[in-house]
């Protein structure tokens, strides 16, 4: 029997605190670019990161579980995290913060897809095919309708700019297949500190290597470096995730998703804010329509229970 809780005052209060530290990384990261670039930040947090995730799972008396062969899964979804944050970092050397963090949020619409092939329980229904209709038409629009102007302050051309986007998209579409992978394999049936464990240890492996092997590897010790540093490692990539975990344990997910659209909204915020960001109508419009059609996919329970 399920017995998740509907959301109430405290879990909204989380999931806006989460939505606001999630739009936050792409906002860092390209703050800092000029100290050390976004792939190796990444890839330092991870490994920072993983040690604490370690850490905690020692102090909760949790012990890795190799025996069942879960450790070919783990290094499969870590190789689609590295992929993942590869295509982040690089992305965000052409495009904006903005841009990036509406197209990475569309996700759940490459997850849907795959878990509809993958799982018979995972079908999806009219009404998210319609949001599927709507999403890639958004993603159209914010692709085709473009005003010229490039990333201000990064001497980027507005081609560059599409080139970064399209790197958002495919960091989406690794980060959907990061899930459907986990939903169908073995490591649906591990705690979630070790399937997080997985990842931002070969994350790290490999956001370092291709750092360094592709000229990224510099880093400027100032004091901006190591307070994004700071941020990207505790309360991003260890205490949010695990808070989310804890969400996903105690309240209903299809409840928890739709909240988490606030997130490319609050990064638009954000980028336009700190970063002087332009908000283009075209772009806007398009992540608009997108993020509807996202959330009809991820929130159809929630829909279809309200009805």
């Amino acid at each position: 029997m399920d017995t998740r809780q509907a959301l109430d005052t405290r879990a909204i209060g989380l999931m806006l605190v989460l939505c606001l530290i999630w739009s936050g990384q792409q906002i860092v990261l390209k703050a800092t670019a000029h100290d050390a670039a976004p792939m190796m930040q990444i890839g330092l947090r991870s490994g920072i990161a993983a040690i604490l995730v370690w850490l905690w799972m020692r102090w909760r008396g949790e012990h890795i579980q190799w025996g069942d062969g879960s450790w070919r899964p783990g290094l499969w979804v870590g190789a689609l995290f590295a992929l993942e944050f590869v295509l982040v970092g690089e992305g965000l050397r052409h495009t904006s913060a903005a841009h990036m963090v509406v197209l990475l949020y569309t996700a759940p619409i490459w997850a849907a897809l795959g878990l509809h092939i993958k799982l018979p329980q995972e079908r999806l229904a009219p009404l998210q095919w319609l949001g599927i209709a709507l999403a890639f038409t958004g993603i159209a629009v914010a692709f085709l309708w473009r005003n010229g102007a490039a990333n201000p302050g990064q001497g980027s051309s507005a081609g560059n700019m599409l080139w970064g986007d399209l790197l958002a998209l495919l960091a989406g579409m690794a980060w959907g297949a990061t899930t459907v992978a986990i939903r169908t394999t073995r490591l649906s049936t591990l705690p979630a500190a070790q399937t997080l464990l997985y990842q931002l240890v070969v994350g790290c492996v490999v956001l370092v290597a291709v750092a360094i092997g592709s000229g990224q590897g510099h880093i400027n010790p100032t004091p901006a470096f190591w307070a994004s540093m700071a941020f990207n490692a505790l309360p991003m990539a260890f205490a949010s995730l695990l808070t989310w975990f804890w969400l996903l344990r105690t309240y209903l997910a299809s409840q928890l998703g739709v909240l988490t659209f606030l997130t490319p909204i609050f990064g638009v915020i954000l980028g336009a804010w700190l970063l002087h960001e332009p908000i283009e109508p075209g772009f806007v419009t398009g992540a608009l329509i997108a993020l509807a059609g996202v959330m009809l996919v991820s929130g159809y329970g929630w829909i279809a229970g309200r009805r």
